[in-house]
């Protein structure tokens, strides 16, 4: 086997450090000072002063972090290193990568606001952008700046390309969450099993009153009867969670995105009784509201605005992140919003690859 070899310059990476005032006293208790890292093209030192370069903001997925895109990878291209080989093959021009640190207690977030989480969508919108904009020589129009992700990070894409569309001219989603009926539902009975080892009684052989059980206070609303905090306290003790507990956390990182309560023990509250397993659905109406393919209609003239729109998704998607995609492609069509949509012959794990499809995209879409 034979090392990597870059091609071409391979611009610089820099990591600032950022203090947050929108992040401070966030629920969680997360960090409000972040790690922010910005890759420069090579072509940044050529002209100090005078060029200027559009800017693409990466959003990371579930359990990401920004600057986890820049770490070495083995077989294939950081980010960093594969905008810089995109720039020298001629496929994009240059460009400023930014990569924010949104990475929660929770495992990470949706890019949006949640009571329950923190202001996430303001603090991109609200302070990263402009700091960046006046830090860097970028070009700090929203003609110019563009948003790309996979999973988590294609989500938070599509619902800023809707609900922010003033601060981004184009938008990438790698097999972005959508139609939550197929992506989520499927593995809430994993969620409650798990959560169930946190129960307060310890469970016994023999009768079972399952209507008592049922009844019991605040399971028919989606609250929290203490087991979930108990599986929570437990998984931040520990380094290692298991397939289960980390799909496990991440549905209860999405009900603290999408169903938000102050008045919640956590902040929050599911969209299954947690003992009988029952569905409850006013609660997952919260998170139907949260849905792209959902919100197209309602956002039509925001994405009309946009320059450029691209998606995709491997058909073979173990999360089923295709199905809802084709439908996302189709809701877009029917509002007459232009779009690119693709499918590839893969699932959703370790598909950087097809960055080299979205990145040259997205710079022609904001191009000078």
């Amino acid at each position: 086997m034979t090392l990597k070899r870059p091609k071409g310059p391979a611009g610089t990476l820099v990591v600032l450090e950022h203090v947050s005032r929108i992040l401070k006293d966030n629920p969680l208790g997360d960090p409000h000072v972040r790690r922010l890292g910005v890759w420069l093209p090579p072509q940044y030192d050529d002209a100090p002063g005078r060029r200027r370069f559009p800017v693409l903001y990466d959003l990371v997925g579930f359990t990401g972090s920004g600057l986890s895109h820049a770490n070495w990878k083995p077989f294939g291209d950081n980010v960093p290193e594969r905008a810089a080989r995109l720039v020298h093959e001629r496929k994009m021009g240059p460009a400023i990568v930014v990569f924010p640190d949104c990475y929660t207690a929770l495992g990470g977030n949706q890019y949006v606001n949640s009571t329950a989480i923190g202001r996430y969508a303001d603090y991109l919108t609200r302070e990263i952008v402009p700091f960046v904009d006046r830090e860097f020589r970028t070009l700090a129009f929203r003609e110019h700046r563009g948003c790309f992700g996979k999973s988590s990070g294609g989500y938070g894409a599509m619902i800023h390309a809707m609900k922010y569309a003033r601060y981004w001219g184009a938008v990438a989603s790698h097999s972005g969450d959508a139609y939550f009926d197929f992506v989520y539902w499927c593995d809430w009975p994993n969620t409650l099993t798990e959560l169930a080892k946190h129960r307060a009684v310890r469970r016994r052989a023999g009768r079972y009153d399952a209507l008592r059980e049922a009844r019991r206070k605040g399971l028919a609303e989606g609250l929290d009867d203490g087991r979930i905090r108990r599986f929570l306290e437990d998984a931040w003790s520990r380094e290692k969670l298991s397939t289960a507990e980390g799909h496990c956390l991440m549905n209860l990182c999405m009900a603290a995105t999408y169903d938000p309560d102050p008045r919640a023990p956590l902040g929050f509250r599911v969209p299954f009784n947690l003992e009988s397993g029952e569905f409850l659905e006013e609660r997952w109406k919260r998170w139907l509201a949260h849905d792209p393919v959902a919100l197209v209609t309602r956002f039509r003239g925001e994405l009309r605005s946009l320059r450029g729109i691209y998606i995709d998704c491997g058909w073979r998607d173990q999360y089923h992140i295709h199905y809802g995609s084709r439908i996302l492609s189709k809701r877009l069509a029917e509002a007459g919003v232009p779009h690119t949509y693709e499918e590839f012959d893969d699932n959703h794990s370790d598909i950087d690859y097809r960055m080299d499809v979205s990145l040259p995209f997205l710079y022609r879409a904001l191009k000078p």
